[in-house]
C-alpha cells in the first residue's frame, strides 16, 4: 500500500472492520496498530478517534514537531472533500467489510446491547405520538400525563431558547427518559450551529485560523516568572501550616495545609498538559513531585480520565468526569443505565439512584467537601492496576513506580509522622484531616462549574472539535485580583480549545475566544462565580425533578400491570 494512494472510505471501513487503528490526520489516514501501546496519552484517546477526522484534537494536544512524526505511520490519503465522521467501534460503531453480508465489531468495541433500550423507547413511542412539546396531548390521556412546567435555569443562558410548559407519560419509563434526552438535543439544535459537514468543516478551518494566530502571538511561551510567584505563595502556605502546627494551633495548621493543596495543585494540572516544559519527561516529574509527592494524588490517573474528558467531554457514556451515578447524575440519559467506556463498567440506574438524584442540589456542597477522599481510593486502584501503564506507554514504564514511591512517601510523612506521631488525640486527628480536605472544596467546584451545567447532548459525529467545546464547558467571570483563587482555571473553554496553552495566558486568550464565536455563531458561556453555581445546581434540581417523574411512571406500571418497553 503505497503512502500516496488515494484510500476509498471502503477501503478504510474494511480496514477498520479487521481491528486495525485507523485516524485521519489532515488529509492522510494513519495506521496507528504498532502506536497505540507507546502513546503517552494512553489507548483510549487513540481509541475515540478511530474512523474520525482527528486533525484538531491532534493539534490541539501535542506540539507541531510531534505532528511531523505521525508521517510515519501514513498509509495513504483520504478522498478529496470533506471526511465524513464514523463512529470508533469504542463508541458502539460497526464497520462492515465488502465480502460479508454482516457487520464486524472491531477490537475494543464495547457491547452496545446496552444502548439498544433507547432505539426501541423512540421507536414505539412513535406509536404514541410524542411530539417536542406533548401539551397538545394531554386531554387525550386522562390520568396518565401529569404537568411539568419549565425550568427557568435555561432561559437566561447565551443563545438558549425558553421551553414550553410539557407533559410526561407516567405510564412509560423508556418513553419518558428519551422524551428528556430529546428535549435537550432540541434545545441545542436551535442554539448552536447546525452539524451539517459543510457548516462544521467551515468552523474547523476558523478554529485553525485561531489555532495558528495563537502559535504566532506566542500564547504558548510559558511565563515562568509566573510560576517563581506561584511557588513564593506555595511555600508560604505551607510554612504557615507548619509554624501553626509547631505551636500547636493544629486546626490553623490544618487550614493552610489545605490551601497549600488546593493552590499546589494547579501546577499539576498544568505539568499534565506539559504546558511548562513542554518536555514529557520533565513535566512529568514535576507532575509526580507535586500530585504523588506532595497531594497523594495520582497524576497518571488524572491524566489517563483527563486526556479523555477533553476528547469526549461530557458524554454520559465515555467522559468519566459525569460518571458518578448513584451520586449524582447531570442527564436522563443515565436513567437508562449505561456502560463507560472508561471505566468499563455497568452504571446501573437503581434504587439507591432513585433515593440519592432526587436530593442531589443538596448533597452537592456536602460531597464536594469530601471529594479529595475518593480521589485517594481511584490513585491507588490506578497505580495497582495495569491501566497504570496505559499513561507514558511501553517506553515510560517508570512513571508507574515513580508514583507508588511518590504516594507512599506522602502518606508516610501525611499520615504516619503528622497525624500518627505529631498530633496527640483522635480527635485532634479526625478534625485536622476533615479540616484541611474541606478546604480543597472550591477546587472540586470549580472542576464540576464549567460542565455540569452545560450540554450532555450527543449531536453527532460530525460536530466539530471546537463547536463540542464551547458547548460543553463555560468560563467563569472573575477579577484579575482573584485569578490567583481560581488558578486561571475559570477559563475552562480557553482551555478546553487550546488545552496546552499555560493557564496564565488564558485570560489574555480569551479575547480572541470571543472573537471566534462570535464570527462562527456558536455562544461563549460566561457567567459568574455565583451565577455559574446557581446554574449548576438549577441542573442539579432540572434531573431531580425529573427522578421524580421517573418513579411515578414506575410506580403507575405496578400498580397497573404495565411492562417497560425495555
Amino acid at each position: 500500500m503505497q503512502r500516496n494512494e488515494i484510500l476509498t472510505t471502503g477501503a478504510v471501513e474494511e480496514l477498520i472492520a479487521n481491528g486495525h487503528i485507523l485516524v485521519i490526520f489532515e488529509d492522510y489516514v494513519l495506521k496507528l496498530d504498532a502506536w497505540i501501546d507507546k502513546h503517552p496519552g494512553g489507548r483510549l484517546a487513540i481509541l475515540h478517534m478511530v474512523g474520525r477526522d482527528a486533525t484538531d484534537e491532534i493539534k490541539a494536544s501535542h506540539k507541531e514537531k510531534q505532528w511531523k512524526t505521525m508521517k510515519a505511520f501514513r498509509i495513504g490519503q483520504k478522498p478529496p472533500g470533506i471526511w465524513i465522521n464514523r463512529t470508533p467501534p469504542i463508541r458502539g460503531g460497526v464497520f462492515l467489510k465488502d465480502d460479508d453480508e454482516n457487520p464486524l465489531t472491531p477490537v475494543d468495541s464495547i457491547d452496545s446491547s446496552e444502548e439498544s433500550s433507547l432505539g426501541d423507547s423512540i421507536g414505539d413511542m412513535s406509536e404514541v405520538s410524542l411530539p417536542t412539546s406533548l401539551s397538545s396531548v394531554g386531554s387525550d390521556m386522562g390520568d396518565e400525563v401529569q404537568k411539568v412546567e419549565s425550568e427557568p435555569t435555561w432561559k437566561d443562558m447565551p443563545g438558549a431558547k425558553t421551553r414550553q410548559s410539557s407533559k410526561v407519560f407516567v405510564g412509560n419509563p423508556s418513553a419518558y427518559t428519551a422524551w428528556a434526552e430529546q428535549q435537550d438535543i432540541a434545545r441545542d439544535t436551535v442554539s448552536y450551529p447546525p452539524v451539517d459537514p459543510a457548516t462544521q468543516h467551515s468552523i474547523a478551518l476558523k478554529y485553525k485560523a485561531l489555532a495558528e494566530r495563537v502559535q504566532a502571538e506566542g500564547y504558548y511561551t510559558c511565563r515562568y516568572t509566573e510560576y517563581a510567584k506561584e511557588a513564593a505563595r506555595y511555600t508560604l502556605l505551607f510554612t504557615l501550616s507548619m509554624i501553626a502546627l509547631s505551636q500547636s494551633w493544629y486546626l490553623t495548621s490544618a487550614f493552610f495545609l489545605g490551601l497549600f493543596w488546593h493552590q499546589v495543585m494547579f501546577t499539576a494540572h498544568d505539568a499534565g498538559h506539559r504546558a511548562i516544559t513542554g518536555n514529557f519527561e520533565v513535566d512529568s516529574l514535576i507532575g509526580i513531585f507535586i500530585g504523588d509527592f506532595l497531594c497523594g494524588l495520582s497524576i497518571g490517573w488524572w491524566k489517563r480520565s483527563h486526556n479523555v474528558h477533553h476528547l469526549v467531554t461530557n458524554h454520559p457514556e465515555h467522559d468519566p468526569d459525569i460518571q458518578n451515578v448513584p451520586l449524582f447524575a447531570t442527564t436522563p440519559s443515565f436513567f437508562r443505565g449505561i456502560r463507560s467506556t472508561y471505566y468499563d463498567f455497568n452504571f446501573p440506574w437503581d434504587k439507591a439512584a432513585e433515593i440519592l438524584v432526587p436530593f442531589q442540589k443538596y448533597t452537592y456542597y456536602p460531597i464536594m467537601g469530601i471529594a479529595r477522599f475518593n480521589l485517594y481510593l481511584l490513585s491507588w486502584l490506578h497505580v495497582l492496576s495495569d491501566k497504570s501503564s496505559d499513561i507514558g506507554g511501553s517506553t515510560a514504564w517508570w512513571i508507574r513506580w515513580a508514583e507508588i514511591a511518590g504516594m507512599s512517601c506522602y502518606w508516610y510523612i501525611f499520615g504516619y509522622l503528622l497525624l500518627w506521631k505529631t498530633l496527640p488525640t483522635w480527635g485532634t486527628r479526625v478534625a485536622f484531616v476533615l479540616v484541611s480536605h474541606v478546604v480543597t472544596m472550591p477546587l472540586h467546584v470549580q472542576i464540576t462549574l464549567s460542565h455540569w451545567g452545560m450540554s450532555t447532548s450527543d449531536l453527532g459525529e460530525d460536530e466539530s472539535f471546537a463547536q463540542r467545546q464551547l458547548r460543553t464547558t463555560m468560563d467563569v467571570d472573575c477579577p484579575v485580583w482573584l485569578d490567583w483563587i481560581h488558578g486561571g482555571l475559570q477559563f475552562q473553554a480557553v482551555h478546553h480549545l487550546f488545552p496546552r496553552v499555560p493557564r496564565h495566558n488564558l485570560r489574555k486568550l480569551q479575547g480572541l475566544v470571543m472573537e471566534f464565536c462570535e464570527d462562527t455563531g456558536i455562544p461563549y458561556t460566561l457567567l459568574g462565580f455565583e451565577d455559574g453555581n446557581r446554574h449548576v445546581l438549577g441542573r442539579l434540581d432540572q434531573v431531580g425533578e425529573q427522578v421524580k417523574h421517573l418513579v411515578n411512571c414506575q410506580k403507575y406500571m405496578a400498580e397497573n400491570g404495565v411492562k417497560d418497553l425495555h
